[in-house]
């Protein structure tokens, strides 16, 4: 491992993930267990009466180990899929965000996929830089993700401000060395955390520290090394950090932004458009999971099922606390039930608000992912499809008062006071002190 240079140890794509052994260092010691997953008895043996009529049964699905990516796996293992028709939907693992937007570039027709577990803004950066049309269909989760720090941060109690690293930052830049973070996308949600985090404390992630894509799986072990010194992932790869005493949670994401968006469901605009019904077969299986995932009477089988070597390939005890909002920061602090925990249902946590859309494009605009003239609006409303997911929570019975009336949750407030108005993205962009654009 030392004769490994700092640069070639962080994996930026997903084929040198493959050949990496700490890839599988990072969690085979904390594996639940070495066979299949553990029998989930499906919900449902039967085709469900109000089903569509389905033009294939066949979908391929992308995930990435994250726990937001439950409803997927749930809707596979408990059988919600084959409930509503799609008896041969493939929920397959990709090894990071750069192979899940490659397989979704090539369809199932070229072996790769249809649709997948996404980073919100990824539908977008893949329709407007990758010249590949993309549908959001779905919301996964809220919250649940955290930026978590090296344990010599401690003495300086980083935390939910991150003023206390310019001076860190600012040191290592005069020894001709920088801070670096790991994030698991340019231009995706842990990008835009960090990003939003480090900003709002005077520090600018472009000058002052060197932001560096690790696949997700991979975060705990790069920072065991000491490649990188601070990373914005998903659970349960916080979660293992602190249990191996590596480092610590800083803060956990629904602190910089209450219940905000995170993970989405997105396919293929051509898989979808030649199969309207099959796709509202998934979106009604996976909002039936997401249902499933949120009831506190399943967190422990949730856990278990994608703790499996075939999905996230930990221990449950790495996932199940955190999910169930009881959240050690390894630093002393501790939250149990914490309402930042990750959402699947409540709170509207599913529905695909095109006003969240507005401002992470708005955001990818402020750090040069996108350019300034961007038709913000026009292309949210191209891709944004939350018209196929009412249309899937009505089919499956959803009560009216869980189906948002408006396209937007309107103002939001950030951590530092900062407010966002998706009416009025262009004043947001201008108020902000530090951004490339």
């Amino acid at each position: 491992m030392t004769n490994l240079s700092r640069r070639k140890f962080i994996f930026t794509t997903g084929a040198a993930a493959a050949a990496s052994i700490v890839a599988h260092g990072c969690s085979s010691n904390t594996a639940s267990n070495g066979g299949n997953a553990p029998s989930a008895a499906p919900v449902a043996n039967v085709t469900s009466a109000n089903a569509p009529k389905v033009e294939t049964t066949k979908a391929k699905l992308g995930f990435i180990a994250l726990t937001d990516s439950a409803p997927l796996i749930i809707a596979k293992e408990k059988g919600f899929f084959a409930k509503y028709g799609m008896t041969d939907v493939e929920v397959i693992k990709q090894k990071s965000w750069p192979v899940t937007r490659d397989n979704l570039k090539i369809g199932s027709a070229g072996d790769g996929i249809d649709g997948a577990h996404i980073l919100s803004p990824m539908p977008y950066l893949m329709t407007i830089n990758d010249k590949v049309p993309m549908y959001l269909l779905a919301r996964l989760n809220t919250n649940g993700q955290a930026i978590s720090v090296a344990n010599r941060f401690k003495e300086l109690q980083v935390n939910l401000q991150s003023k206390a690293l310019k001076e860190a930052a600012n040191k290592a830049k005069a020894d001709k060395k920088s801070l670096k973070a790991g994030i698991t996308f340019p231009g995706g949600t842990h990008d835009l955390w960090m990003r939003y985090w480090l900003a709002a404390g005077g520090i600018n992630p472009d000058q002052d520290m060197v932001l560096e894509p690790v696949p997700p799986p991979q975060m705990v072990a790069n920072m065991k090394v000491n490649t990188i010194d601070a990373f914005c992932v998903g659970e349960p790869w916080n979660a293992q950090l602190v249990s191996q005493k590596i480092g610590y949670s800083a803060l956990v994401t629904g602190e910089l932004w209450k219940d905000h968006p995170e993970k989405a469901f997105a396919m293929r605009q051509d898989w979808v458009d030649k199969n309207p019904n099959a796709t509202q077969a998934i979106l009604m299986a996976i909002l039936e999971a997401q249902q499933w995932c949120d009831k506190a009477e399943n967190k422990e089988e949730m856990c278990k099922i994608c703790a499996d070597r075939k999905y996230f390939n930990v221990a449950a005890a790495d996932i199940v606390e955190r999910a169930k909002g009881n959240i050690d920061y390894g630093d002393g602090r501790t939250e149990k039930e914490y309402p930042y925990r990750m959402k699947f249902w409540a709170d509207n946590a599913s529905y695909p608000y095109k006003s969240h859309d507005i401002w992470f494009l708005t955001e990818d605009i402020r750090w040069g992912y996108l350019p300034k003239d961007t038709k913000v609006k026009e292309i949210v409303d191209q891709v944004n499809k939350e018209d196929l997911w009412k249309k899937a929570a009505k089919a499956l019975g959803v009560p009216d008062s869980q189906i948002p009336t408006s396209s937007s949750r309107g103002v939001e407030t950030f951590f530092d006071g900062v407010k966002f108005d998706p009416e009025k993205p262009e004043e947001y962009l201008q108020s902000l002190k530090i951004k490339k654009v």
